[in-house]
């Protein structure tokens, strides 16, 4: 189903179209939605919220559609699709654009720029604090693009912008309020560890033995030494764990799809 606002004039010309994709997103949302109301469009991919996402959005977006989950990269696409903007900029439900950079956005598409897109970096707020290293910041992402010349790629659940053509960097950040505490990130890695294992053994590669052993502490002295992640207090030390943590479920849970399947002893009768 799709809800328009009526009472926001359609433009003759779109320049500027922002996207998003949520779910059960209510108290991040409204924020998120007033720092893209400089673009000439919102669009907003709602995955079934029942929670007061879905007001909010139909309060602030000028298109919102419902649609049911195909995955992140099909679902920014879909989102993508409905754009009629010349320029597009993707945000999540937890980020923010920042006045400052809302407004090098407006100078560089009004100086019409002979580049396709523009890399942005994102600032986390985690723990209680600003991440300044850890492999977090800078984190240029390409979140500026031509409709065109743009589209949607990477592997669930870490798409990515495959652009054809040029980019240059902003100056700017996109804020990104990211986990609201320690639990929702172990879960988020859980979750998003088995949908990328899942496309890992969809796409035929095969567990090792290097990956569960080597990488998560490679991962962590990454994160925490060569990232400099001890410069960010204890939260930089949890990013650093969590991260080897994460590269360690990917790992197991191909081994477990690969070794255990489905099978279940209990519910099959075996023994």
């Amino acid at each position: 189903m799709t809800t328009t606002r009526p009472e926001a004039p359609e433009p003759p010309t779109v320049c500027l179209s922002a996207t998003l994709i949520c779910k059960d997103e209510v108290e991040k949302i409204r924020g998120a939605l007033e720092s893209v109301r400089f673009c000439d469009e919102v669009i907003v991919v709602d995955s079934g919220s029942t929670d007061g996402t879905l007001e909010i959005c139909r309060e602030l977006a000028d298109v919102v559609v419902e649609r049911g989950w195909p995955g992140h990269v099909a679902q920014k696409n879909h989102a993508l699709s409905l754009a009629r903007g010349e320029w597009v900029l993707p945000l999540d439900a937890d980020e923010r654009v920042t006045p400052e950079l809302a407004e090098e956005i407006r100078r560089v598409l009004a100086a019409e720029p002979e580049v396709d897109g523009f890399f942005i970096n994102r600032h986390v707020h985690y723990l209680g604090r600003w991440i300044d290293h850890s492999g977090w910041y800078p984190e240029p992402r390409l979140r500026l693009f031509r409709r065109a010349k743009g589209r949607w790629g990477g592997t669930n659940p870490h798409d990515e912008v495959i652009l054809e053509g040029t980019a240059r960097r902003l100056r700017g950040d996109i804020v990104h309020y990211t986990y609201d505490d320690l639990e929702d990130h172990v879960r988020t890695l859980n979750g998003f560890s088995s949908i990328l294992a899942g496309e890992h053994a969809a796409a035929g590669r095969r567990f090792s033995w290097a990956s569960l052993l080597l990488r998560p502490p490679l991962e962590f002295l990454k994160k925490y030494v060569l990232k400099r992640g001890f410069l960010d207090g204890p939260q930089g030390f949890f990013v650093a764990i969590l991260s080897a943590v994460y590269v360690f479920l990917k790992a197991a849970k191909l081994w477990e799809k690969e070794r255990v399947g489905t099978s279940r002893p209990w519910r099959d009768g075996g023994a």
